[in-house]
């Protein structure tokens, strides 16, 4: 059965409160294109927000669907784009490449799988990764140091 918010992505519009631009008044939001083959802009959305997921950088999201390409595991999004007052509560540091759209957390918990990620990650380009028990941290922040990988 699908449901109304269903319904409405399809149409290729969601609601959003508040917008991405701060503001608090209702409008619809409409979703730009979306060629990915695995993930879905809802994916990334912040948990306080619907439709932030929008903020995420297209380039970014670009390698991210090449590198679960290569994988051929699934890749389950943990953290994307995050709003500053979810940042703040999930003790996210300041700056971090999650409220520039610039981020992802991709679930692991196996270190076969760990490689399998992590290589393909380096494959496509993508060279600011964090290693923590439960998850990787991918990102692309030109304003931070490439080629590096780092452990929670």
């Amino acid at each position: 059965m699908v449901t109304r918010k269903e319904e409405r992505n399809d149409l290729g519009f969601v609601s959003v409160q508040p917008l991405l631009d701060g503001s608090n008044d209702y409008r619809e939001y409409s979703i730009r294109e979306n060629n990915m083959k695995y993930f879905k802009l809802s994916e990334f959305d912040s948990p306080d927000m619907v439709g932030s997921g929008e903020a995420m950088d297209k380039d970014f999201l670009s390698k991210l669907d090449q590198a679960r390409s290569l994988c051929d595991i699934p890749f389950r999004i943990t953290s994307g784009y995050r709003t500053e007052d979810h940042n703040r509560k999930v003790k996210g540091v300041l700056g971090s490449s999650h409220t520039k759209g610039l981020a992802a957390d991709i679930a692991c918990t196996n270190s076969a799988a760990r490689h399998i990620i992590v290589s393909a990650l380096l494959k496509v380009g993508l060279n600011r990764i964090g290693i923590a028990d439960t998850f990787i941290h991918v990102d692309r922040d030109s304003s931070k140091p490439a080629n590096v990988i780092w452990t929670y």
